[in-house]
């Protein structure tokens, strides 16, 4: 082997690496979140868990990708530890299909139908379709599929070339030296170990060793151990996810290491010692991709089986790694709707958007409540619930800082036209809700005036006061409800009702001068008043940006005053009807 095929290897190492990266993201990209919703909810029963954990890595062809995401979920509180560890084991039976698909590379037939089963010949026909698609389709979903034809392609193109670039080593004595040195147990189990640690994927030193053995150099003697130390390595990945995390973050990370240590010890005391009482003949043999397949799959289905009945054991064990004083384990209705912004969701965009706009709605919720108890307080002080109202400002703040940076970062992310249309509206609305949640809190303050100054409205402006305070708790429910729904036929109600408050704002303040002038309310009253009708308006007005932003956005549009403008027309009869509607329901006393 010379220098030349020393490049052509590490070419081919490059490109079956790449490969399988774009392969991952593609398929990621393609499921839109559906894959990790399903990871998320069924998780109940273990066995359940570990068909599902399976079936998304063999989906995304990767147990790290999985339990990386496993992790986020217990850290933010989605996913107790429990329902983690059959996800966990699932996912190293999942990541054993890519050695499988490897396998297709060793097909040999004069058939032309078996021939086109080889990588060799379906790669290039799915790379120039893949390539078509991306060139002269601009919908997402195809680019998608088109992702994952050419991640395929690149990826068997590469373990061919290296294939290929490593056969003449066969006849190196030096090369074949270094690998008999491996038939130690020991020594091959940390080969494999480092090598998985570097790069991070079993799947990927999987099918580097599936290269090595097309030199016939490899013998199972020296396979197997070399198998058992990647299923440990690729843990490296999990363990780092961890850092930083929550507790019970990183006990999900722990049990994954100890399944696959105690699942590697166990597996290697039953093989060589039955190997010692009865030898397998296939252990003097050169190993084969397939043979590699088998045993990747046998020790990963035999484990799963071994351990999942003592999975609250790995639970214990990590948590007496991890010891924590408080309860071990955190019920979801305890943890910060804001663990849901976990970083590691970012490498899954589409799953990191749904949890975004979980948050928001979340932060929606909190700023309605806000305002709604501020109307409460208007007409009857409560020192709790003034508290309750100054709280709730606060956490709409600290939502408004983590959400807005949060959806920075997820913005510089690849996304689908869906999911970029949601994120925009998240990062248009959020302000809105954190303004919202500002009036309600103006609001309170005044309350809290006329409270600690003993005065009181008229019995005529505490009525006018209850009928706009009913039109702005039927607008925000309106708009909060449009924008949690994603119901545009609602948000298309909210524009006719804010230009009702907008009336009822100028009316009210027209009959308090006419009492200030009669002398039947106080100058001090009306600055309060003012600044109550004026912030409740406002409100409004923030309820009618959410909901035009809403509509907007699915239909690309952000001229917001040309918009309103347009619907706002007197010979649009739809709009002109509802907003006669309202009148006839809010008239003032």
């Amino acid at each position: 082997m010379d220098f030349f095929d020393l490049l052509t290897m590490l070419g081919g190492l490059a490109l079956f690496l790449y490969g399988m990266n774009l392969l991952g993201d593609g398929l990621s990209q393609a499921s839109g979140g559906r894959l990790e919703s399903i990871l998320e909810k069924l998780t109940n029963n273990p066995l359940k868990a570990v068909l599902v954990g399976a079936g998304v890595t063999a989906v995304i062809q990767s147990s790290s990708a999985t339990t990386v995401m496993v992790v986020g979920f217990v850290n933010s509180g989605i996913m107790k530890l429990q329902q983690a560890v059959g996800i966990i084991m699932g996912a190293n039976i999942g990541t054993t299909v890519t050695s499988w698909i490897l396998t297709l590379s060793g097909i040999e037939s004069d058939s032309f139908f078996v021939k086109l089963l080889k990588p060799t010949s379906f790669s290039p026909v799915l790379a120039l379709i893949g390539v078509g698609i991306i060139m002269f389709s601009k919908k997402d979903k195809l680019k998608n599929v088109a992702t994952i034809l050419i991640g395929f392609a690149i990826l068997m193109f590469g373990m061919e070339t290296m294939s290929e670039a490593v056969k003449p080593l066969r006849d190196v004595p030096e090369f074949t030296s270094i690998l008999t040195r491996f038939s130690n147990p020991i020594l091959g189990l940390l080969a494999g170990l480092i090598l998985t640690a570097v790069i991070q994927s079993s799947s990927a030193s999987v099918g580097i060793l599936q290269a090595l053995c097309m030199t016939g150099a490899i013998g199972y003697e020296a396979a197997i151990p070399i198998i058992m130390g990647q299923n440990i390595g690729t843990c490296v990945t999990a363990m780092i996810s961890g850092i930083g995390a929550s507790k019970n973050a990183r006990r999900a990370a722990l049990v994954h290491l100890y399944f696959n240590i105690i699942g590697t010890i166990l597996f290697m005391a039953g093989f060589y010692l039955i190997n010692a009482v009865r030898p397998f003949p296939f252990m003097g043999s050169p190993a084969d991709q397939t043979g590699i397949a088998v045993v990747h799959t046998t020790f990963n289905i035999v484990a799963t089986v071994c351990l999942l009945p003592f999975s609250k054991g790995l639970v214990k064990l990590a948590s007496l790694t991890i010891k924590d004083e408080e309860k071990q384990e955190e019920s979801i209705g305890n943890t910060s709707v804001l663990q849901l912004l976990d970083a590691r969701f970012l490498d899954t965009p589409s799953y990191a958007v749904e949890q975004s706009r979980n948050v928001a709605i979340t932060m929606a919720g909190l700023a309605e409540e806000a305002m709604n108890l501020s109307l409460e307080l208007i007409g009857e002080y409560s020192q709790e619930k003034a508290d309750r109202v100054a709280q709730l400002e606060a956490e709409v703040d600290r939502f408004e800082d983590e959400l807005g940076t949060y959806l920075v970062k997820l913005s510089s992310k690849n996304l689908p036209e869906k999911d970029s249309h949601t994120l925009s509206e998240i990062l248009h609305c959020i302000g809105d809700f954190e303004r919202i949640s500002d009036h309600a809190l103006n609001v309170m303050r005044a309350a809290e005036e006329m409270n600690r100054k003993s005065i009181q409205f008229s019995e005529k402006a505490q009525n006018e006061l209850y009928t706009f305070g009913r039109a702005i708790h039927d607008i925000l429910k309106l708009t909060m409800l449009s924008f949690s729904e994603e119901d545009l036929s609602l948000a298309k109600q909210v524009e006719p009702l804010e230009e009702v408050i907008d009336d009822l704002n100028k009316e009210i303040k027209q009959r308090h001068v006419k009492r200030l002038r009669k002398g039947k309310c106080t100058i001090e009253l009306g600055f309060i008043l003012s600044d109550i009708t004026t912030n409740l308006s406002r409100v409004s007005d923030h309820c009618s940006n959410i909901a035009v932003c809403l509509l907007q956005v699915s239909e690309d549009e952000y001229e917001t005053h040309a918009y309103l403008g347009q619907i706002k027309q007197k010979n649009n009869m739809d709009f002109q009807g509802k907003v006669l509607a309202y009148k006839e329901r809010y008239q003032l006393p």
